[in-house]
């Protein structure tokens, strides 16, 4: 069974940056893109940034040039650099893998940005 532990949430200041971890059981992880969610209150959870096991990238248009994500496969491990956050990117953070495993869904970990 796939295990997903999100962690390094917070509050910070505008401007702020943090780095959530995401700590992977399970197999899915060797084998499929992995991905950082997020969903904000009253809106849809939305994929913000994504990693295939080959390194490639993607980021959706509003975190682009802020955030980064990264894996360590030894860790099992996946993180999102957040740089330069935004009020706007208040929301709970949740790893999965791309396109997500609807059983796979952990607590998520809450980031709220402060004005």
């Amino acid at each position: 069974q796939v295990q997903l532990v999100e962690s390094g949430g917070g509050l910070v200041q505008a401007g702020g940056s943090l780095r959530l971890s995401c700590a992977v059981s399970g197999t899915i992880f060797s084998i499929n893109a992995m991905g950082w969610y997020r969903q904000a209150p009253g809106k849809q959870r939305e994929l913000v940034a994504s990693m295939r096991i080959g390194g490639d990238t993607k980021y959706a248009d509003s975190v682009k040039g802020r955030f980064a994500i990264s894996r360590d496969n030894a860790k099992n491990t996946v993180y999102l650099r957040m740089n330069d956050l935004k009020p706007e990117d208040t929301a709970v953070y949740y790893c999965n893998s791309v396109p997500y495993d609807y059983a796979s869904w952990g607590q998520g970990t809450q980031v709220t940005v402060s004005s």
